[in-house]
């Protein structure tokens, strides 16, 4: 018989408890018993025994070896005979039409014209049950369940690594064809994430009802344990009606399940475009991505600083003091973050905690976006390493080595702008230089980092050596440059997908705002005080509406704004 100690409160019955010391209980207590009197009809622990039996020496007790003698407990009892529907009510009848417990509110409305509905009081008087083989049954179906639950997790894994797999196809057919057709890719890879989403939701479906239904049985399993041997008819009756019901169930929802089943998500690409692109004046009706500038997006809509947030993002494995030259935020709202001190790239969840980690030759600069999941990061040692999220871990990937030093970074439609202290480049993804936009020698640090707009019409670089900001036009002409007593040492600018300007001031402990013409400041939104000392990135992120800033000494600042 069943004890339902907590032990079995841990594997799945949590609506049973074991049998509690009825003299404690009176001393508001919870002890549990060690014995049952059947004259008392009472429960007591090993410390109220001793007085029970001094006081009563002729009433039989049975301890826990004797176990089978105590009575169902209450929650056992409560659990096989309330009614599923209604809840305050006993089961009472049965209807054969139906094949079906129910009380009486049950009977009357549900039941009250079939021919047959019996007291279960006159049932049990003719017909037997096999709480034992029930419990076999329930064992296996239960085997069955956790069979079917491991194959559709596993199931689960395959989905997403055929989906990661297949989104690395789609990314290589996309560099093959014009940047002009990044409407037709987003349209494909949101196809597939919401194929992925879809075929997921229905596996996960079957997961929950498989440990729904596990958990049930269970329960079944542990109050017929407990019952087995009490001569409960009615109970018996009951519990067996249930078994076969949950039984049935159970058979039915793995008929509808088969065991091995793995579904992949695959990506066909159609290599006529590429082949008959140039004979084409249109591709049809272009609906714009996320990464275009909506009309009513406002790129100089100032930020109102509310709350602020430290978080300290040093793990065990770090040597050095952390110092966070670089911020990415993913369109998933992964958050990555530089650490040059340790020469280390780290993925922080939500509580801007480090979930994952992966380390990178020499030191990381800057750090951009170039896919959803993949960014790339400009080394020290005049290398860009590309760096892709999989399952929240990071995965390093291929480099591109290049012949100048790599400091700042940006990309926008498969161009990689990148700084070398005194010169802007532009390159393809493969590494092939596509020009010298800009270039100023009248200083070491004169071009340090970048930002691109969001239409790409526009490319803003910091001059550290002359504390500017500069904007660019396309062909690479000076369009603005922008200086203020506030922002000395500008160490980093960022770009909004609103097309908002941000400027790191690392001298003056400033985070600025400036207009997207880059002609004037429309605001100071941290310093010092704020605790930004030094800062040496910035980026906002639209998932949690803030801004993050890195620091030296290990820690990120989480500004919150409107």
């Amino acid at each position: 018989m069943a004890t339902f100690s907590q032990s079995t409160l841990d594997k799945g019955s949590d609506i049973f408890q074991d049998f509690l010391c009825s003299a404690c209980q009176g001393k508001k207590l919870d002890k549990m018993a060690d014995f049952y009197c059947e004259s008392c009809l009472k429960f007591y622990c090993g410390n109220c025994i001793n007085l029970h039996s001094q006081l009563f020496t002729n009433h039989a007790t049975f301890g826990r070896k004797h176990i089978k003698k105590w009575p169902v407990a209450k929650k056992v009892e409560d659990f096989l005979l309330k009614c599923d529907v209604h809840k305050e009510e006993n089961l009472k009848m049965f209807c054969d039409e139906h094949i079906e417990l129910c009380c009486t509110n049950c009977a009357f409305l549900n039941h009250r014209h079939c021919p047959k509905v019996t007291l279960i009081s006159d049932i049990v008087k003719i017909q037997s049950t096999d709480l034992k083989k029930l419990s076999v049954s329930i064992q296996t179906i239960l085997e069955e369940m956790r069979k079917l639950q491991g194959s559709q997790e596993a199931s689960l894994q395959y989905m997403q690594n055929s989906f990661d797999e297949q989104l690395q196809k789609i990314h290589e057919t996309r560099r093959k064809i014009n940047a002009a057709l990044d409407t037709i890719e987003q349209k494909t890879l949101n196809e597939m994430k919401d194929t992925l989403t879809k075929l997921q939701a229905s596996c996960k479906d079957d997961v929950d009802k498989c440990i729904s239904l596990q958990d049930e049985l269970k329960q079944l399993r542990d109050a017929i344990q407990d019952i087995s041997d009490k001569s409960k008819l009615e109970l018996s009756f009951i519990a067996t009606r249930k078994c076969k019901d949950k039984i049935k169930h159970c058979e039915t929802f793995l008929n509808k399940n088969s065991l091995g089943k793995n579904v992949s998500v695959t990506f066909q690409p159609n290599h006529e475009i590429i082949q008959y692109l140039s004979t084409l004046s249109g591709l049809g009706k272009i609906e714009h991505s996320t990464h275009t500038l909506m009309v009513h997006e406002n790129p100089n809509k100032v930020f109102t600083v509310q709350g602020k947030s430290v978080h300290n993002v040093k793990i065990s494995r770090d040597s050095k003091e952390c110092t966070i030259c670089a911020i990415c935020v993913l369109p998933e709202g992964q958050v990555l973050v530089a650490d040059c001190g340790n020469n280390t790239i780290k993925l922080l969840d939500q509580q801007h905690q480090v979930v994952s980690h992966c380390s990178v030759t020499t030191l990381p600069n800057d750090m951009c976006q170039i896919t959803p999941t993949e960014v790339a990061v400009t080394l020290a040692s005049n290398k860009v390493q590309f760096i892709t999220v999989n399952n929240r871990k990071l995965v390093t990937g291929r480099k591109l080595q290049l012949q100048h030093a790599c400091l700042g970074n940006a990309c926008h439609q498969e161009e990689l702008y990148i700084t070398d202290e005194t010169a802007l480049y532009k390159y393809t993804l493969s590494g092939k230089q596509v020009s010298k936009m800009y270039e100023d020698k009248s200083g070491s640090l004169t071009v340090f980092s970048c930002g691109v707009s969001p239409t790409g019409d526009k490319v803003y670089i910091t001059s550290k050596s002359h504390n500017k900001v500069l904007t660019l036009a396309r062909n690479g002409s000076v369009l603005a440059t922008f200086t203020d007593p506030a922002l000395q040492y500008p160490c980093a600018v960022h770009i909004t997908p609103a097309g908002q300007v941000l400027v790191c001031g690392h001298r003056s402990s400033t985070i600025i705002q400036v207009d997207d013409e880059g002609r004037k400041k429309l605001a100071i939104l941290a310093t010092e005080e704020d605790g930004v000392a030094s800062p040496c990135s910035v980026c906002y992120n639209r998932h949690t509406a803030s801004i993050l800033v890195g620091l030296h000494a290990n820690n990120i600042l989480v500004f919150k704004v409107q």
